[in-house]
C-alpha cells in the first residue's frame, strides 16, 4: 500500500461537464447581445443621457405659505369691516339721542309757549265779559255805530267774542282754533241754527242785505255770493268778529280793516 493512500487529496472535484456547458452558453449569449447592441449604434452617437425633475416639496410649501396669507388677510379685512360698522353704529346712536333730546326740548318749549297763549286767551276773555257784563244795560240806535244786540243775536255775537284770541287753523272745528266758516257754524249754533260747513253756501244761507243796513249777528262775506272765499260775523258798532288768518287767529276789527263783498240775515 502506498505511503499517501490514507491521506485526503486537496483538490476540488471538477465540475460537471454539463453545468459548464450550460454556463458557457449564458455568457455566450450575454456577449452576443451586447455586441449586436454596439454593431447596431452609430459609430458616433453619444452616450442617451436623461434628467428626471422629481418633485419637490418647496412648491406645495410655498403654495400653502400663499393660501395662508391670503386667508389671514382677508381675516383681517374682516375685522376691520366690522370694526368700521361697530364705530358708526355708536355714532349714530350718539346722532339719533342728541337729535331726540332737542326735540323733546323743542316739544316742552312749544307745550309751555301753548299753555301761556292759552293762559292768555283765558285773561283776556274774561277782561272781555266783565266788559260786556258792564255796558249791558245801556241802548243804542240801531246803526252801524253802534247796535245792542239782543235774543239770538246776543247769543251768536257772545260765543263769536268768547273766541277771540284763539289760532286760525284751516278745517279746524275748535275748541280753541277754528277756520272762519266754523267759527260762524258754531256761533249760529248758539242760536239753534244749524249752517253749512263752508263760506260757499253760508252766504247764501239767508237774505242778502246792504252793507249801510247791517244789524248785529248777520254773516258777512267776501267775495261772490255763492263763491265766497271768506265770512264773518258782524259785531255792531262798524266791526267784525272773524277768524282771518293764521297771522292773526280770531279777532274783532273794523269793516275797513277789511271791507267785506256782502252780507245775509238770518236772525
Amino acid at each position: 500500500m502506498s505511503h499517501t493512500a490514507h491521506i485526503p487529496s486537496h483538490r476540488k472535484p471538477r465540475r460537471g461537464a454539463s453545468k459548464t456547458a450550460i454556463r458557457s452558453g449564458v455568457a455566450g449569449g450575454v456577449l452576443s447581445t451586447i455586441a449586436l447592441a454596439g454593431a447596431a449604434a452609430p459609430a458616433n452617437a453619444e452616450p442617451v443621457t436623461e434628467t428626471i425633475e422629481m418633485p419637490t416639496l418647496t412648491a406645495g410649501l410655498a403654495g400653502s405659505v400663499a393660501q395662508s396669507a391670503a386667508a389671514t388677510q382677508q381675516v383681517a379685512d374682516s375685522l376691520d369691516l366690522r370694526a368700521q360698522e361697530d364705530a358708526a353704529a355708536t355714532h349714530a346712536a350718539k346722532v339719533a339721542k342728541k337729535a331726540k333730546a332737542e326735540a323733546q326740548r323743542k316739544a316742552e318749549a312749544k307745550e309751555k309757549a301753548a299753555a301761556a297763549a292759552r293762559a292768555k286767551a283765558a285773561e283776556e276773555r274774561a277782561s272781555r265779559s266783565e266788559e260786556r257784563t258792564t255796558l249791558s244795560g245801556s241802548s243804542a240806535p240801531a246803526s252801524n255805530s253802534t247796535t245792542q244786540a239782543t235774543g239770538s243775536a246776543a247769543a251768536v255775537l257772545a260765543f263769536a267774542r268768547a273766541q277771540v284770541g284763539d289760532a286760525y287753523v284751516l278745517g279746524s272745528t275748535g275748541p280753541n282754533s277754528w277756520d272762519c266758516s266754523s267759527l260762524v257754524q258754531a256761533a249760529y249754533r248758539q242760536a239753534g241754527i244749524d249752517l253749512p260747513r263752508t263760506s260757499q253756501p253760508q252766504s247764501t244761507a239767508g237774505t242778502q242785505v246792504s252793507l249801510d243796513n247791517l244789524q248785529v249777528g248777520d254773516i258777512l262775506y267776501w267775495g261772490g255770493a255763492g263763491s265766497a272765499y271768506h265770512v264773518g260775523i258782524y259785531s255792531g258798532g262798524g266791526k267784525f268778529i272773524g277768524a282771518q288768518n293764521s297771522g292773526t287767529g280770531v279777532v274783532e276789527k273794523t269793516l275797513d280793516w277789511d271791507p267785506p263783498s256782502g252780507a245775509v240775515r238770518l236772525l
